[in-house]
Parts: C-alpha cells; sequence; structure tokens
C-alpha cells in the first residue's frame, strides 16, 4: 500500500509510544484474524482432503492446540473487556509470523466444499511484517517486527549511532558485553531495557582497563587520545568520572538497598545515550569502533 497524504507529508505521530491503546491493539489482533481467515496458517496446520491434497485450508483445531501449548490466547475468541496485555500482543505477532504463509491460487473443490491452495512462506511473512509495522507507523507506536522479533526503536537521537556501530575492540569479552547491552536495549521489556544499563556500564569498566597501565593511568591514555584541546579534554575528564559515579550510586552495576533504582524508559534512554555516547567516542578515537 502506497503511503497516505499525512505519512508523504510528514503529519504522523512520531514513534514514541511504548504502550498500545485499543486503536492500535484491535488492528494487530484484527490483523491475525484477518489472515487466519484468508487461509494463511494453512501451510503450517494444513487441513488434508479426502482426495489426499495436503493443503486444503487450515485446521485450526491443531492451529488452537499448538498455541494452547505455548500458553497463547485464541485470537478468536479474546474478550474485548479484557484484552490482552501488550507482552501477550507481542507474543500472537512473532508467532503468527513463525507459521504464517501467503495462500495463494485457491481452486474450489466442490467434493470437500472447500479450496486447494499453494503457499509462499516468504511472501507471506514479509507481507505480514510491512502490515505490522504500518499499523505500528500509523499509530505513533515506538517497535518494529524486524526478522520475526518485536524490537523497541530507539530514539530518533540515537538509533543511527547503535546501527551503525562496529565494535571490533579488539577484547571480545568487551564485543560481548557491547552487543549484549545494545541488543537489550532495543528489547520491547522494560526491565530486559534495565539490564542493557548494567550490560554497557560493565563494558565501560572493561573499556578503562584496555590501555597499559592500571585503570586510572588506562583511561588517562584512552582520553588523550580523544582530544589534546584542554576544555573539552577537561569536560571528558569530568563526564568519565560522573558516569563511573552514576553506575555505583544507582541501581545499575550494583544492588543494595542502598542503591536508586531506575524505574522509567525515559531515565533508561538518558542513561544509555550518556554512557554510549561516550564509550562510542573513545571507541573511534582509538580505532577500536565505527
Amino acid at each position: 500500500m502506497k503511503k497516505l497524504f499525512t505519512e508523504r507529508h510528514g503529519a504522523v505521530k512520531p514513534r514514541v509510544s511504548e504502550t498500545f491503546d485499543d486503536i492500535t491493539r484491535d488492528a494487530l489482533l484484527n490483523l491475525i484474524r484477518a489472515r487466519m481467515d484468508e487461509e494463511w496458517f494453512g501451510l503450517a496446520f494444513p487441513n488434508k482432503c479426502l482426495d489426499g491434497y495436503a493443503y486444503a485450508g487450515t485446521d485450526f483445531e491443531k492451529m488452537r492446540a499448538a498455541m494452547t501449548a505455548f500458553g497463547l490466547p485464541w485470537p478468536l475468541q479474546l474478550d474485548r473487556d479484557e484484552p490482552p496485555a501488550d507482552g501477550v500482543v507481542f507474543d500472537l505477532i512473532e508467532y503468527a509470523y513463525e507459521h504464517i504463509a501467503e495462500a495463494l491460487h485457491p481452486q474450489f473443490h466442490s467434493y470437500g466444499n472447500h479450496s486447494h491452495y499453494e503457499y509462499d512462506q516468504d511472501a507471506g511473512r514479509e507481507k505480514f511484517a510491512n502490515d505490522v509495522n504500518r499499523i505500528f507507523e500509523r499509530n505513533g507506536a515506538a517497535f518494529a517486527l524486524v526478522d520475526g522479533e518485536v524490537t523497541r526503536m530507539a530514539p530518533a537521537v540515537i538509533d543511527e549511532a547503535l546501527a551503525q556501530t562496529l565494535f571490533r575492540t579488539g577484547d571480545s569479552t568487551l564485543d560481548e558485553l557491547l552487543e549484549t547491552a545494545r541488543h537489550k536495549f532495543l528489547h520491547r521489556d522494560l526491565d530486559v531495557r534495565r539490564e542493557s544499563l548494567e550490560k554497557l556500564w560493565d563494558a565501560w569498566e572493561r573499556l578503562k582497563t584496555l590501555e597499559p597501565g592500571d585503570k586510572k593511568a588506562s583511561i588517562k591514555t584512552l582520553l588523550d587520545r580523544v582530544t589534546a584541546e584542554p576544555t573539552l579534554r577537561g569536560k571528558l575528564d569530568q563526564e568519565a568520572r560522573d558516569l563511573t559515579e552514576i553506575g555505583n550510586t544507582f541501581m545499575i552495576r550494583h544492588t543494595e538497598t542502598t542503591k536508586i533504582p531506575v524505574t522509567e524508559s525515559e531515565q533508561i534512554d538518558y542513561l544509555f545515550h550518556r554512557m554510549f555516547a561516550l564509550v562510542r567516542l573513545i571507541l573511534r578515537a582509538t580505532g577500536r569502533g565505527g
């Protein structure tokens, strides 16, 4: 579907909402129901014809039993007065993506009073993902369905840097910590996103030891390589100390009762962005990332 007028002229909602309103939730669930009606799950749950043809629509009893085994609700019998939680909707989207395939070339079979189909799974997944992402976009939801997984979209100010940065520090443990932090930060679950701060601050502590000497000497060498301009160099030194203190003061690297919890999504964005900006600056200045 082509972009609508408001999309072409930049008047759509900003992609910042991290919870579903009723319109968005209903649109996503209705999309799944529509694909069920169109027999797009007949490849994964085939209803075999009496003449032996394997793909005569969808065996919905088989599909329902499989979804029940995964603890998923049946999309055709959801209570509108008690809508599913956002996490359940995400699970339904990912489950649908895994099992969907476009139903093609229906041929009515009068003997069985049904149609026979051919299926294209790649096309079905692509079209389903496009439809889901279009609903997210039109309703300002800060999520995207990418390769079958719903991920959170980073704020625009950090999204490009996160996507483009290559971690090649020469230290495999540091690379793994940074990659894990990036992955968790983009997760849809707030608790997992909170864990991204822990991984990023752990990466910061390890980064500070990459140069020869003790930690104090190593971080001095790293920051010296970023800039020789004295005013900026002093600001970076202060920023390094402040970020280390943040990691020790808030419930990021430690869980004692005296530590201050980070509770809001916007707080996670701010702290992650601030630390990631410094880490990325050092990596690029020292030839350890791009």
